[in-house]
């Protein structure tokens, strides 16, 4: 059976990224207090209760799904802002953007009876029109209880970036993201994984929090998940973080229609919340934008 590998939270963030480059997938152990947890676990509840299974294979029929997780947990805030967590997002997708974003939260709780999840490559939800040497996507999954493969703990095909993209896996090339509470599964949008069968009477809830960068279309619309009267309340570092900023010189720049004192005319969304910072605002060289136009 394959293997994914297990790291401490002191781990060198060179050193996950050497393993996500290999592999396409890490665990980090046990990152998260339990306090942490049992806070997630409070918040998420209420919701939960109330969520309908999922209508099809893919979203499972035994398997909930809540998203919306900035405006609906604040301890889900802290994960996304989480500072070593966003340095290795740093390091993983700056090489293919100026900045990058949440692009995708949800709660996701595997129920009794359900059965695994076809394998994909995340990054299939763009259709495929985006060359592979790009990684599109870094995705963390917190378990909110513990991961096994009985109770149906994410199925990941480790260096499955590298394959083919028709080859398909042996069984022993199928290895599970086993691990406690509290502890956070990392894999890139190009890995083969799935949601695993559930065979226990119990429940494995876990938070799924993905980045991807700034030019790309959000899986998760941030902007109705977390509408302006929300996202007023967060930190301006959240809202950056879920897209109210510029992705570049003039990507994302808004005109606030009410306005008829010409204040809000092609600005970064930052002013809409009386900010002022736009770290894109004032154009130093008109060259050196044309030049950045084109990467190698």
């Amino acid at each position: 059976m394959g293997e994914v590998k297990h790291v401490s939270i002191d781990t060198p963030i060179e050193e996950i990224l050497n393993i996500l480059e290999e592999d396409a997938g890490l665990i980090i152990d046990n990152f998260l207090s339990s306090e942490s947890v049992n806070l997630i676990k409070d918040d998420l509840r209420p919701y939960l209760n109330v969520t309908r299974n999922g209508q099809d294979e893919f979203t499972g029929f035994e398997t909930k799904r809540v998203g919306a997780l900035m405006a609906r947990s604040k301890t889900c805030q802290d994960l996304a802002l989480n500072p070593l967590i966003n340095q290795m997002v740093d390091g993983f997708l700056k090489p293919h953007c100026e900045s990058y974003q949440l692009h995708f939260t949800s709660a996701i709780q595997i129920g009794p009876g359900e059965s695994s999840q076809i394998l994909h490559r995340d990054r299939g939800l763009w259709g495929g029109y985006i060359p592979r040497r790009i990684e599109t996507q870094f995705s963390t999954v917190w378990a909110i209880n513990d991961f096994t493969k009985e109770n149906g703990a994410t199925q990941v095909v480790p260096g499955s970036h590298k394959w083919d993209k028709n080859r398909q896996p042996l069984p022993e090339e199928i290895a599970y993201a086993e691990m406690k509470a509290g502890s956070v599964f990392i894999y890139t949008g190009s890995v083969l994984h799935g949601g695993g069968t559930n065979t226990t009477d119990e429940s494995r809830l876990g938070v799924f929090l993905h980045y991807a960068p700034g030019w790309l279309r959000q899986e998760e619309n941030q902007y109705l998940s977390c509408p302006p009267e929300v996202a007023k309340t967060f930190s301006p570092e959240l809202r950056s973080l879920i897209g109210y900023s510029k992705g570049g010189y003039v990507l994302g720049f808004f005109s606030d229609p009410r306005d008829e004192e010409g204040k809000l005319e092609s600005v970064s969304p930052e002013k809409l919340f009386g900010e002022s910072k736009d770290k894109y605002e004032n154009l130093t060289s008109p060259e050196n934008l044309v030049k950045g136009s084109t990467k190698q």
